[in-house]
């Protein structure tokens, strides 16, 4: 039964959710391991291109009360994450976008609280589009409103993400107290209708079942310009009210990203190196992703802080995992010496 459903997705023929059911269902290292390969091979088949995605983290000042049970990116959530307030200048964020463009990383992505109605984001836009050529995707959640997208569509902004990272609605609010579901599906309906590449992913590990994750992975097919859709493992944050909650396994990291490679066959499956543990992000690869975030050039002028957060200058180590498994990181051509350090520009 496996197999026929692998198949069938290899031919890039359209599976039905109980199909996408009995594949999270499967136990045998056999099947599990046929689903990674299909991922893979699937992936292979339409690029062996792996993009690299850098980051900078706006602002930690976060408006939303109650706090999100297992956030420990606002400030005073996690003595091991972002404890203390900032807010990142206009200088900071350039000098930061300048690094990772100089460093050979093609793509940025630019992150932040809420509270803003998305102008932290807009400044962002126009502050990376106006110094570097990198592509840009902006990740402020749904502290967006039609203003600030129009404004983010006027700077050319790639890439819009709000993540609905659960929609079993129950658990989100359960877990997510201080927002309400349809506010995010809202954010994410006006960026399709913007015409703007949407980025909505999972967070799994926080108490969803397999029916829950099919649900939401073909929900998103509603949404006509989903462009990618990023795999989250759980971990816990130190002083949050989800410390003691289990992190999400790798196998079921791998098992949601190769499943999601088989529904989506064209687009781009993200793993944040942190999430999974930057030394599993082979794994991640193994199973059909072809997008490695949260990659950090060695000059980077930022601290970078959360769980499993790398220590600056990750970006060899992740070339270095990409050209292992045979395949082909993504680089600009630049005008920092990257050859020295080891590493050839594609």
């Amino acid at each position: 039964m496996i197999n026929k459903i692998i198949n069938r997705a290899l031919k890039e023929e359209e599976l039905k959710k109980d199909e996408v059911l009995d594949l999270f269902k499967s136990r045998s290292y056999e099947d599990v391991a046929r689903i990674f390969e299909a991922a893979s091979e699937l992936r292979n088949s339409k690029s062996r291109m792996i993009k690299l995605t850098s980051t900078v983290h706006l602002t930690n000042v976060c408006k939303i009360t109650p706090k999100c049970k297992y956030c420990g990116f606002a400030a005073k959530t996690s003595s091991e994450g972002y404890y203390h307030s900032f807010s990142k200048t206009e200088d900071e964020i350039s000098r930061a976008v300048q690094s990772i463009e100089k460093a050979g990383i093609p793509r940025v992505s630019c992150s932040g609280a809420h509270g803003y109605k998305g102008q932290h984001a807009v400044q962002a836009a126009r502050i990376v589009k106006k110094n570097t050529n990198l592509e840009l995707l902006v990740n402020v959640g749904s502290d967006l409103n039609q203003e600030s997208i129009g404004a983010l569509a006027e700077y050319q902004t790639d890439t819009v993400c709000c993540n609905l990272e659960t929609i079993n609605r129950e658990l989100f609010n359960q877990l997510k107290p201080g927002e309400r579901l349809k506010d995010r599906l809202e954010v994410c309906k006006m960026i399709s209708n913007a015409g703007m590449e949407l980025s909505s992913g999972l967070l799994i590990g926080i108490g969803e079942s397999y029916q829950d994750r099919v649900n939401h992975l073909f929900f998103l097919k509603e949404f006509p310009t989903l462009g990618e859709v990023p795999i989250m493992g759980f971990n816990p944050y130190l002083d949050t009210p989800m410390e003691n909650h289990p992190p999400c396994s790798l196998i079921e990291q791998m098992k949601t990203i190769a499943i999601t490679r088989l529904i989506f066959n064209d687009l781009r499956i993200t793993v944040p190196a942190p999430t999974i543990g930057p030394e599993n992000v082979k794994f991640s690869l193994m199973a059909g992703a072809d997008n490695v975030a949260t990659v950090i050039p060695d000059q980077y002028p930022l601290d970078v802080k959360g769980v499993g957060s790398p220590q600056c200058g990750n970006l060899k180590e992740v070339i270095n995992t990409i050209k292992e498994l045979g395949l082909n990181p993504q680089l600009k051509e630049t005008l920092c010496p990257v050859k020295e350090k080891g590493i050839t520009k594609i």
